[in-house]
């Protein structure tokens, strides 16, 4: 009898089942970054709806991305390993409930392990952005039922995350609220974004206990900064590093793109690093052994 592959959302649910597990995700937003990641060795990856919007459209996090954007990217990040697991930005599930149900059967397929769908209105923005506007609790539990719903009915086993974004707008107690009710509704994580303090993560895993815990530390954002080993004392089970990628890829890109500028030449370490380490880790070597196992003569001397 054949032994069905280990699949993201199994590997995430088996991390999970380990008591004093935190599932630490770095965001990645294209192969590159995602390469990296897997290569550095972590138990799962954020893709992140911000690095999407801001490297596949060229704008910022403000609701332009669409379904098929989100999704494509997902399915790419998920496919390059699938047994790692793709927890993935889902927004607000993209309309209703026919929508949201419709978008969780795609991140499905896509092989995504888990996604979170929060409370703004459709114009959304960035969770650490100021001025968000969210919807009541009534149409958000109905994004949330819809999707577990849908998530049952396909047999999947993604997660489902509840995101809400009302502590910035209407306080702690009704961010809190917000996320009771999703508990109800069947979700399998919560995630309270932009707490403001130390005490208030404290307080949400009292309060969640039983219910696993979602922390995304942005660098500069409301949350105060907090390291793995702190967030896995409080209590938190998932912790994702959304814009991790973005500054080191700012900064050495926009140096490099200067030196060309300034000097007609590209760095003396970006002249001697080629390309063959950027291809070695995007799965040269692994393909080249597939050729040749198969019969294949087509790339007999690029490894060399």
């Amino acid at each position: 009898m054949a032994i069905a592959p280990l699949t993201g959302a199994k590997r995430l649910r088996e991390l999970l089942a380990q008591p004093d597990k935190l599932v630490v995700a770095p965001g990645v937003f294209d192969g590159f970054t995602a390469r990296l990641a897997l290569a550095a060795g972590f138990d799962a990856l954020y893709m992140t709806g911000a690095g999407t919007s801001i490297s596949k459209l060229g704008w910022a996090d403000l609701g332009m991305a669409t379904l098929n954007d989100m999704v494509a990217n997902a399915s790419m990040i998920a496919s390059l390993n699938p047994s790692v697991p793709v927890i993935a930005d889902a927004d607000t599930g993209y309309g209703g409930p026919v929508m949201v149900s419709r978008t969780v059967a795609q991140y499905a397929r896509a092989g995504v392990a888990a996604l979170h769908i929060e409370d703004q209105v459709q114009q959304k923005r960035c969770g650490h952005l100021l001025g968000k506007q969210l919807v009541d609790r009534e149409t958000y539990y109905a994004r949330l039922t819809a999707a577990v719903k849908t998530r049952n009915e396909i047999g999947s086993d993604m997660l489902i995350i509840a995101r809400t974004d009302a502590r910035q707008s209407y306080g702690f107690d009704e961010a809190v609220a917000r996320l009771q009710g999703a508990v109800k509704c069947g979700v399998d994580v919560v995630f309270l974004e932009a707490m403001e303090t130390e005490e208030e993560a404290a307080k949400v895993n009292e309060i969640f206990k039983g219910t696993y815990t979602f922390l995304n530390m942005v660098p500069g954002g409301t949350t105060p900064n907090m390291s793995v080993e702190k967030a896995q004392k409080l209590g938190f089970r998932i912790m994702i590093h959304p814009v991790i990628c973005f500054q080191p890829i700012m900064e050495a890109v926009r140096k490099e793109f200067e030196t060309l500028k300034s000097t007609g030449l590209c760095s003396k370490d970006n002249a001697a690093a080629g390309v063959k380490n950027a291809f070695n880790l995007a799965g040269l070597q692994e393909c080249i052994a597939l050729d040749k196992e198969a019969g294949g003569e087509a790339y007999g001397a690029v490894g060399e």
